[in-house]
């Protein structure tokens, strides 16, 4: 019997000590990479060659141990000091909330795409059980049973048991939901960083509560929960306080960030774009930590919808271009400028973004995906839209060319543009004008990405630089064309008021002439009815007097036919005439005054 029980017992025992030498090794690479880690993170200069070299001896350990959770955590923490992450997201994506368990199989399904495209952060319930739920690494058959069927499993009992006893069902996954969460919070994905740190943190406190209780008094003292916390390093145990406290700070600014977002939103939505643009200012101009480029990437598109809501076009294109020059494949950016430049009659580069819209279209129907990792937020948008986007951009594109080729192209809204009213004044132009170009200077358009974490590794600070620089070198050109269109009409406009003032002035001329000459006409009428009557006599109104009453006298048949004597008559001519010329030498009067003489004759 022993004889037979000898030669199969042999390879058993030889595996043994295999696995035995195997784990020792495994062990040992894994403490070299703690170590790596441990000096990385005290040095500043050469902490990237330390982490490094920690990465390689961990990826050595889990070639031989693939399932080891403490190699699996170093990777993860190695990736993410790295800055890796998207990496660090494609390692664990299965916890990531808003990527649904299709996303874990097969990523070209139309399914898969639809429930990862969505970057909004909408968490089932069943997303969110899954999510703290501490077997959800594991096969999900005996979770169904165990939640289906009313019969016990035994070896689904023996396994709750082993992991009743053993108590770390909850802790092996514990660093899985703050490095995940910390990676998450980098590559924009805030809503699931918030809800990874925050199931991190609790699965920490339970932890250390756990562990605390087989403690003394004496252990709760600062300089020993620190000896405690560098003596005990194995995976699953509380993190660090200095861990701690950056997760703490982390998610307060993670959650300040996603207020500030929702109240822009609901700004927009009531109507009021100045307060969106204002709240959106506060999330784009924040100095109190780094902001990932995927969320500014969303909250540019969002202040873009708020200035076109509040008539300034021109600053919503420039927002659109710094999103594009973030992320050029961002569909909701492509099609907000393609809206903007056909509302203000720029068709022929609407149509440049419609044609690249298109083939972003093309790319998702024939990968079956939308473009990037199915992690990857695209503002909402989901494959299953794809289709009947594609159709209704095609019938749009051919409309436009149409119109282009009818003549259209040229017919640029400058009005609407610089956001002046038709018949505007220079100073309102000039005004306009030199607020545009303070803002939207191309040099100065391009230092928004230095307030960003640029997290893909294909777009570099200088490409973002100059894909910036460009568009708003063409959105500089088009303003410059725009103020002198509206200036040359305002010239032609104040050209034509000063010529109506002219004639205005002259026919006003006309009028006082003929006013002026009206009185020299009268004195030289009177003049010349005067020299009718005798030469030297003026003629003038006579006052009012009183009536001479003639005495009667009686008539006879000599006085009624003989005529007044020539004596008397020449005598009250002069009389008269001698009046008339006191009278205009006296009293301030400057002309004769006219003496109305009628039936009288000298």
């Amino acid at each position: 019997m022993a004889a037979a029980s000898s030669p199969s017992s042999t390879p058993a025992k030889k595996q043994m000590k295999w696995l035995r030498g195997n784990n020792k090794v495994t062990d040992r690479y894994v403490g070299e990479a703690r170590a790596a880690l441990a000096a990385a993170a005290q040095d500043t200069e050469d902490g990237d060659d330390a982490v490094v070299a920690a990465l390689g001896l961990v990826n050595l350990a889990l070639e031989m141990s693939p399932r080891a959770e403490a190699a699996l955590e170093l990777r993860a923490r190695a990736l993410l000091a790295l800055r890796r992450y998207r990496d660090v997201a494609d390692m664990l994506h299965h916890y990531i909330p808003s990527c649904g368990k299709s996303c874990s199989g097969d990523d070209a399904t139309a399914t898969s795409s639809s429930s990862c495209s969505s970057g909004s952060g909408d968490l089932a319930a069943t997303s969110r059980v899954e999510l703290l739920s501490p077997d959800r690494d594991r096969s999900d058959a005996g979770a169904g049973a165990s939640r289906f069927l009313c019969c016990f499993d035994v070896s689904e009992l023996k396994r709750r048991l082993v992991a009743g006893f053993s108590k770390n069902s909850n802790t092996e996954a514990q660093w899985r939901y703050l490095v995940l969460g910390q990676a998450c919070f980098h590559l924009g994905l805030m809503e699931d960083a918030v809800v990874l740190l925050q199931t991190g943190r609790r699965l920490a406190s339970a932890a250390f509560r756990r562990e605390s209780v087989c403690w003394s008094e004496d252990s709760f003292s600062p300089s020993n929960l620190t000896t405690a916390n560098r003596r005990t390093s194995k995976p699953g145990s509380a993190p660090p306080a200095s861990e701690a406290e950056s997760v703490s700070q982390l998610l307060a600014h993670v959650k300040l960030l996603l207020r500030r977002r929702a109240a822009a939103v609901a700004a927009l939505d009531a109507g009021l774009p100045a307060e969106a643009v204002r709240h959106f200012n506060k999330v784009l101009d924040t100095r109190r930590s780094v902001l990932p480029h995927p969320f500014a990437t969303a909250c540019l598109v969002g202040r873009a919808a708020a200035f076109r809501s509040a008539g300034r076009p021109a600053e919503a294109i420039a927002d659109c271009n710094r999103a594009l020059a973030l992320d050029p494949a961002f569909i909701p950016a492509l099609r907000a400028r393609a809206d903007l430049l056909e509302s203000i009659g720029a068709l022929p580069d609407c149509l440049r973004d419609l044609d690249h819209l298109k083939l972003l279209y093309d790319a998702a129907l024939r990968d079956g995906k939308l473009p990037g990792p199915s992690w990857r937020p695209q503002g909402g948008i989901r494959f299953g839209e794809i289709a009947g986007a594609h159709r209704t951009l095609t019938a749009r594109i051919q409309q436009l060319r149409g119109r282009v080729a009818a003549g259209e192209g040229c017919s640029v809204d400058y009005y609407a543009l610089l956001g002046v009213a038709r018949g505007c004044t220079r100073s309102e132009l000039e005004r306009a004008h030199l607020l545009l170009t303070l803002k939207l200077k191309p040099d100065r358009c391009v230092s928004f990405a230095e307030r960003l974490e640029l997290v893909d590794e294909h777009r570099d600070l200088e490409a973002v630089r100059d894909q910036a620089r460009m568009s708003a070198l063409f959105l500089y050109r088009m303003l410059q064309k725009g103020y002198a269109f509206i200036m040359s009409a305002v010239l032609d406009e104040e050209a034509a008021e000063r010529q109506r003032a002219k004639d205005a002035a002259a026919a006003a001329a006309v009028l006082a002439a003929v006013a002026a000459s009206a009185p020299k006409q009268e004195d030289e009428a009177a003049t010349v009815a005067g020299s009718a009557n005798g030469g030297n006599v003026v003629v003038a109104k006579p006052e009012a007097t009183a009536p001479v009453v003639p005495i009667p006298m009686p008539r006879t048949a000599a006085t009624a036919s003989a005529p007044m004597s020539p004596r008397f008559q020449g005598v009250f001519c002069r009389d008269m005439a001698m009046v008339g010329s006191l009278l205009s030498r006296g009293g301030g009067f400057e002309r004769a005054i006219p003496v109305k003489c009628e039936a009288m004759s000298c």
